[in-house]
């Protein structure tokens, strides 16, 4: 399916050198937000107290993120649990207030708008097991790449899985880089949000890099930056309608999701918009800059009637 059908082969690796310095600009800047600022972490990571409640009726979550607010308390996160009645509601350690202190307080604020509310359970969540959680993400992360780098070196070759891991990379690290500079808060949502950028990039570039190698074997005459412009060209259309399809869905969760589900959206959206990016002009331009040959795809080629740069195409023999 194609939305359109492109002639002309685009020149994109005449430009390749031009876009990769952009893209390393503003890596370096995410990796100094990174440092300078670091990520504004939740209590999942940092540790805080955990309150179940339960209404008598569905609970209005903005009413009740409203309430918690009024008390001075910031980066709350309030969501539904098991029923619409049920709620969970996870606030960061304050300095000089117990959890048993935080968690009463909240109460009585809840009980000012309805009386029938009722504590089923109040704990609090540790910096140890906020550090578990961290390194946990963090194994999970490099579990991601590995796989993701054998899986490219197998299938095709390891130029590509160099190729793409920093493409993949990239996007992650300029994702991190949003959050630091604007401190929005880094939960475990947007750690899963991460995670499955990782896998839809990879996806872009293994459609290039499968355009690639098929054009390797149709076009003999053609030389490696016109095989791999004309691989960018010819996806383009099902790049659209991938990709766009994908950001409407991502669009209504940043919209209509509320606030649990908004910086996942964020997240994600960030990374489709740079996944394409760097899949077409990092993934790509550093592939040829590696020095990808027919000969790394293709161990033996021969000339096949019927091949479009072959000077007796449609001879009968």
């Amino acid at each position: 399916m194609e939305f359109f059908k492109i002639r002309k082969d685009i020149p994109f690796m005449k430009h390749a050198v031009a876009f990769n310095a952009i893209s390393f600009i503003t890596f370096l800047a995410a990796v100094f937000f990174l440092f300078s600022r670091g990520l504004h972490l939740s209590v999942e990571f940092t540790g805080g107290t955990l309150m179940e409640v339960s209404y008598s009726q569905p609970a209005d979550l903005n009413a009740v993120r409203d309430q918690i607010a009024k008390l001075g308390f910031s980066d709350v996160q309030v969501q539904n649990f098991g029923t619409a009645r049920d709620v969970m509601i996870r606030m960061p350690a304050v300095k000089g207030q117990s959890s048993a202190q935080q968690s009463e307080q909240v109460l009585n604020a809840l009980k000012a708008t309805d009386a029938n509310v009722q504590l089923r359970r109040t704990e609090f969540v540790g910096p140890q097991v906020g550090d578990e959680l961290a390194v946990d993400g963090l194994k999970a992360l490099a579990f991601v790449i590995v796989g993701i780098m054998i899986y490219l070196a197998m299938r095709f070759e390891w130029k590509f899985a160099v190729a793409a891991i920093i493409a993949n990379l990239h996007d992650v690290v300029i994702i991190l880089g949003f959050f630091a500079f604007f401190q929005w808060e880094f939960s475990l949502p947007v750690l899963a949000a991460v995670l499955a950028v990782l896998g839809y990039s990879v996806n872009e570039s293994v459609v290039i890099f499968d355009r690639i190698r098929e054009n390797f074997r149709r076009y003999r005459k053609m030389d490696t930056v016109e095989i791999i412009d004309n691989a960018i060209t010819s996806t383009i259309s099902r790049t659209i309608i991938t990709h766009g399809c994908t950001q409407l869905m991502v669009l209504s969760m940043l919209l209509f999701g509320g606030a649990t589900l908004h910086y996942f959206a964020l997240a994600l959206t960030i990374g489709i918009c740079f996944g394409i990016y760097s899949s077409v002009f990092v993934a790509a331009a550093i592939a040829m800059w590696l020095g990808i040959r027919r000969e790394d795809l293709i161990k033996h080629t021969t000339k096949v009637a019927g091949d479009p740069d072959d000077e007796n195409s449609g001879a009968v023999v």
